[in-house]
């Protein structure tokens, strides 16, 4: 079995105070993606930055504190790679690739985006690169009969299961039409799958990121914007996906719960 979990974790530094470490020694994953790390590795404490069983690979952003992407995976990398041939992004700690063995797994950070803004213009230009690249890369690894899964904060929803409030949130950024059609393009066109969508088809969520502000995760009033995007060939050996939602409140420690997909593939 190949037990793959994504997270954005809000700041690793912060995560290891609040809960990640214990988690990472009760996790039975194989291979765990983080986002927004927002660390240098030399600023993570040993048990973060090297944990006993882990193979860990980081991909800073060059802005200090913003960012930042990791790979954790019991099976050394066989190739590592940062950013996807970017100009613009690839020193921006928001895409890193790791290749085990018949696999490509990647962690994403898509940038987040604000309606009228640089950030949304920003996040408009990583799209626009982003696309042809993971064509690019599924046909690439279908030549060597590898598969890819890109797990991360894909930073939209794409549906209108895939968050509480929709209707509130049909001009704001993470909901745009434009935004939701590029995702669709991605499914579509490029022709990968939404595994958390295929094991879970119609259901409101599951959801995977509540606001700190007011009473959003008590009321489950939230988002569904961290995905785990297959080929179609490890897609279908997909058995189990569900969210590790905290208990309560206090227990959280991040914004984002991680999201676990179970894969029947030996690796």
């Amino acid at each position: 079995m190949l037990t793959v979990t994504t997270v954005n974790v809000n700041g690793l530094r912060a995560a290891a105070k609040k809960g990640f470490v214990p988690w990472l020694a009760e996790t039975t994953a194989d291979v765990v993606c983080l986002q927004e790390v927002r660390a240098e590795a030399d600023q993570l404490p040993a048990e973060v930055r090297e944990p006993e069983g882990w193979h860990t690979v980081y991909a800073p952003a060059a802005a200090k504190g913003r960012a930042g992407v990791a790979v954790y995976s019991r099976r050394a990398p066989e190739r590592v790679q940062i950013g996807f041939g970017s100009a613009e992004f690839d020193d921006s700690g928001r895409y890193l690739e790791i290749d085990l063995p018949g696999v490509t797994v990647a962690s994403l950070y898509l940038p987040s985006g604000d309606v009228g803004s640089e950030r949304q213009e920003q996040k408009e230009r990583f799209m626009a690169e982003f696309l042809p690249y993971l064509a690019g890369l599924r046909e690439r690894a279908a030549a060597g009969g590898r598969e890819v899964l890109v797990c991360g904060d894909w930073n939209i929803a794409h549906q209108e299961v895939d968050l509480k409030n929709w209707k509130a949130n049909r001009k704001n950024a993470g909901f745009l039409p434009e935004e939701r059609e590029w995702l669709t393009r991605v499914f579509e066109e490029t022709r990968y799958v939404d595994v958390v969508r295929e094991l879970h088809p119609g259901v409101e969520g599951p959801y995977s990121w509540w606001s700190y502000r007011g009473r959003a995760f008590d009321n489950d009033s939230g988002w569904r914007i961290d995905y785990q995007v297959a080929t179609a060939g490890l897609a279908e050996r997909a058995v189990k996906a569900y969210v590790e939602r905290a208990a309560s409140h206090d227990l959280r420690w991040s914004d984002h719960a991680p999201v676990t997909v179970v894969f029947d593939r030996y690796l």
